[in-house]
Formats: C-alpha cells, structure tokens, sequence
C-alpha cells in the first residue's frame, strides 16, 4: 500500500474488553471508540493486533453477549471503506469467519508481511514467538487443534465461557507483574526473535503486542521493533505516516 498524503497507518492491541468486569471493560471500550472516531477522517489502515477480548468464542450460532459498541464502530470504518486488519490473540484465538462475513475483516493467526511506502512491516500478535515459554507454546497448540475447538463447542456457552474467563483471569494473574518491567535485552522473547528473523531477512519494523508494556526498541542496523502495550494501563498505540513510525499515548 503507498499511503497517500495526510493519511496514516494505525496499529493497536490489547484491549482485553470484558476484564476485570463489566464496569471497568464498558468505560475502556468507550474509551477505545471514541479514540477510533477520531482517527477516522485520516486513517489509511487500521490494525488491531489481538486481545480484542479477554475471551472469544465464536459458536456456530451464537455470538457472546457485549462489546456492540466496538463491534459496531468497526462494522461502520469498514463499511467506510477503511481497511482493517485483525490478529489473534492468545486471549481470542478462537475466531471462525465471523468478523470476515460480518464485519468484511480479514482475520491472521499467524505474523504477515506488509509494505507501506517501501518500509517493510512484519506484524503479529506476538504469543508464543522466540525462545522459552514451551508450555505455552504446547498448550497454544491444543487451543489451536480442530477438535479441541469443537469439543468446547460442545458445552452450553455459560459454562464454557465460565470456564474460559476463569482461565483468562489466572493467566493475566500469572503474569502481571512482568509486565510492567522491561527485562533487558536477552530476556524479552521478542526482541530475541526479531534478532532471529533480521538474520534471514531485513524488516524495517517489527510491530507486536501482546507484551502489555510500550516498547521501541532499536537494532543496530536500523530495524526497530515496537511493541504496542495496551489500552488497560496504558493508551499506547502506534501510528504511521508514511516515513516513520512512532508510539503515542
């Protein structure tokens, strides 16, 4: 895509609507509506880069209750004619064709390459990439199995969703608390993967969430990795214009 004139590229994630509870997840997503309101009149693209939820299952027919205002603003900036872009996340992986037949929004479960203004994008989720984490990564592989989504489908949605949102509550839990802290270089597992990746090929930048902290972190051959934090405790996103890239609040 050549973004034209006055336009930009926006990018954010992690918005976790449906936690802590109800009050506090309404005020976030109107707080995350608004925002999309106003980016509307100059956005070349929108992508929102997983953790939409805190929880996602798409049954065959039916669709879980709330978060019509988010769904409702994205349905109207793409039926504008706005491109959006959607990765899942380890909190809504579960996703079936309902955002691509409702909404007219592409749907990746995996990191993809984009081009913008000759500036090369790998952009992902970010779960379960680099070294460590083998226990996710073994238990992302059965939420990710055929079965293992159809046997869930199995149970009536208010205990499966009860189920679900009692995992989503431990796993945030289990890691809050690194979250908030940056780890250095050799520990954070993203940027160990960027470092893995520029190996084979060159990516002007590497944009991930998932991470919940705002990171720009810069290589020594002018690649960039950013992570996008999250809109719980932070706001971040990123935005860009066609030269460059940077995190705003």
């Amino acid at each position: 895509m050549q973004i034209p004139a006055g336009k930009k590229v926006y990018f954010l994630s992690d918005f976790h609507l449906g936690a802590p509870d109800h009050a506090s997840s309404l005020i976030r997503e109107k707080r995350i509506v608004q925002f999309l309101s106003g980016i509307r009149e100059n956005a070349a693209a929108i992508f929102i880069l997983g953790d939409l939820f805190d929880f996602w299952y798409e049954y065959r027919e039916v669709v879980p209750k709330g978060f019509v205002r988010i769904l409702g603003k994205m349905a109207e900036l793409s039926d504008s004619g706005i491109p959006l872009y959607f990765f899942v996340g380890n909190h809504d992986m579960w996703m079936r064709g309902y955002f691509e037949k409702e909404l007219n929004i592409p749907v990746f479960f995996e990191p993809k390459e984009f081009l913008f203004n000759d500036k090369k994008f790998l952009i992902g989720h970010g779960d379960g990439l680099g070294p460590g984490d083998k226990g996710y990564k073994f238990i992302k592989k059965i939420f990710r199995n055929k079965i293992s989504q159809g046997l869930f489908g199995i149970l009536p949605p208010y205990i499966g969703m009860g189920i679900a949102n009692r995992m989503s509550r431990r796993s945030r839990a289990a890691t809050g608390e690194e979250d908030v802290r940056f780890l250095g270089k050799e520990k954070e597992w993203l940027i160990l993967y960027c470092e893995e990746i520029l190996r084979e090929r060159y990516y002007n930048y590497f944009i991930f969430g998932h991470r919940h902290l705002p990171i720009d972190f810069r290589f020594d051959n002018g690649s960039r990795y950013i992570n996008l934090g999250d809109w719980i405790r932070y706001n971040s996103y990123a935005v860009f214009d066609g030269t460059d890239i940077a995190l705003k609040y």
